[in-house]
């Protein structure tokens, strides 16, 4: 199969009449490829990403949609439903030696229920650790383009396929790859990226467009009183959200889903999380923030969060205000142009 974008170029004439829309046009839904329960993670011409900080069982987690997608079934509690005409998946490492990359793969097996005597046909594993951020892009992009039947592209992980996490032109241009290749080959891609350490915050302006652009975004985090339990949670999604679940990897070294599971509360003082307060006080106070302007400095709106969230709700400082201002762009509620300011959006989803 000869890669769509090496035949010839369209003309601006052209490329402006295929990107035309008209209301009378109709559209089928993206078929679904993947669900926790009933909320959609993954459809076709889309991408997602997985997120954490380092052993945090990141790799474990994507084990399991792997799996799933592999066995077109359930694993922990991702549902996989790829069409027979989308059943191929290639999962790309691009850290890990071929040994430890084989160890992710057993996993893969084993989790699928598939014997591990065999390679199975529709599952491609490849390892470009040794490759330069430029080359593995190359590569990546060639097996999209020239593999039949391809459904799922796992990539683990996306930080290694730029040379500066934090250039806004190079994360751009590598979110806009992502939004390429799923739309003209009609597949779902999921990658993964770590979270900062000192916070929840995706590492560097690449996290910011990840965030910006993926249908979904999961953060696995360990559990604060046991380590060997790690959380699944929506840090953002387009559809509505899952009920967080848990898993822990048992004595075959496979994830192991944990029924009821409900974190253990700490004993330290509570105090305001945002993250309780009902989307009916948030869009009060968020009509209240931009009641002065459209677009905000990131000062002011520091100072606007505070002054407006304690008229509706409760008050906090500065620290508070900031981890606030991060829910609220990792949510959507609110945006940040490439001119730097932010912006209520009003449509988000809660």
């Amino acid at each position: 199969m000869e890669k769509e974008n090496q035949q010839q170029p369209l003309s601006l004439p052209e490329i402006w009449q295929t990107t035309s829309l008209r209301i009378t046009d109709e559209f089928p839904s993206p078929p679904i490829v993947l669900r926790v329960d009933d909320s959609i993670i993954g459809t076709l011409g889309n991408f997602s990403a997985s997120t954490g900080k380092a052993k945090s069982k990141k790799t474990f987690n994507i084990c399991a949609i792997v799996a799933s997608a592999l066995s077109n079934g359930t694993v922990l509690n991702y549902r996989a439903s790829l069409p027979e005409s989308k059943r191929k998946i290639i999962y790309i490492d691009t850290e890990q030696s071929k040994f430890h990359c084989k160890r992710v793969l057993k996993r893969i097996l084993a989790l699928a229920e598939i014997p591990d005597n065999e390679h199975p046909e529709n599952l491609k594993f490849h390892c470009l650790r040794r490759l330069t951020p430029q080359m593995r892009l190359s590569v990546i992009e060639n097996a999209i383009y020239n593999t039949e039947n391809l459904g799922l592209v796992v990539i683990d992980g996306i930080r290694d396929l730029a040379y500066d996490i934090n250039s806004p032109s190079e994360s751009t241009n590598l979110i806009t790859k992502l939004m390429q290749w799923t739309d003209e080959r009609q597949i779902h891609i999921h990658t993964v990226l770590h979270l900062n350490k000192g916070n929840d915050n995706t590492r560097g302006h690449l996290g910011t467009e990840l965030n910006n652009k993926a249908e979904t975004v999961l953060q696995i985090t360990k559990d604060e009183f046991d380590k060997d339990i790690s959380s699944v949670t929506a840090m953002f999604i387009r559809d509505r959200d899952f009920e967080p679940f848990a898993f822990r990897i048992n004595e075959n070294s496979l994830p192991e889903l944990i029924e009821d599971y409900q974190p253990k509360k700490s004993e330290k003082k509570q105090t305001f999380d945002y993250r309780e307060v009902s989307e009916e006080k948030h869009r009060e106070a968020l009509e209240q923030v931009f009641s002065i302007g459209e677009s905000l400095s990131y000062s002011t709106l520091i100072e606007r969060l505070k002054k407006c969230y304690s008229s509706v709700c409760c008050e906090f400082g500065n620290t508070k205000a900031k981890q606030l201002k991060q829910f609220l762009c990792n949510k959507r509620m609110i945006v940040q142009g490439m001119d730097k300011l932010y912006r209520y959006n009003p449509d988000f989803y809660y």
